[in-house]
């Protein structure tokens, strides 16, 4: 029998246990490593964060605030503490994502109950993509004759002419 630096039997332990555990460690993470190497084979990663913070004019976070592409279906609410959101790719109607990557330019619409709708647009850097919107108060005048024929306008609301 051949030796080796670990002697013949414990080498034969050490390859054999080596091969079983490379085995379970390929069967167990199979999908998840397959998931890896088509997206590595593809050229796609994750996209670049980009880090919102929504206030109000003292500088507090707006705990009610939501986030949204135009184009994008789904609103995306802050952390209630911080009134911050962190987002690295947009889900389209379409069902297609669209990554963030560097010099990309996006645009946001965020809004708050009892806030004027702030749009804005952000142009995607390398690194530190974190930015503060502020929102103004709506200025509600109360004082009218008939206080049914008030309109608060919420969203994407828009005033019939």
């Amino acid at each position: 029998m051949k030796h080796d630096r670990y002697g013949s039997v414990a080498g034969a332990l050490i390859r054999w246990a080596t091969t079983i555990g490379l085995a379970a460690l390929m069967m167990a993470g199979q999908a998840g490593l397959a998931e890896t190497a088509a997206l590595a084979a593809s050229g796609q990663q994750d996209g670049i964060p980009v880090t919102v913070r929504v206030v109000d004019a003292s500088g507090q976070p707006i705990p009610t605030a939501v986030v949204r592409h135009p184009q994008e279906q789904d609103r995306h609410r802050v952390n209630t503490e911080t009134g911050k959101l962190v987002l690295s790719v947009l889900y389209m109607p379409d069902g297609s994502e669209v990554l963030f990557t560097k010099g990309m330019s996006v645009d946001f619409e965020v809004s708050a109950p009892g806030y004027v709708n702030q749009p804005v647009t952000y142009v995607i850097r390398k690194r530190r993509n974190e930015f503060d919107v502020v929102l103004q108060k709506m200025n509600i005048d109360m004082s009218d004759d008939d206080p049914d024929d008030i309109t608060i306008q919420f969203g994407r609301d828009k005033p019939i002419d």
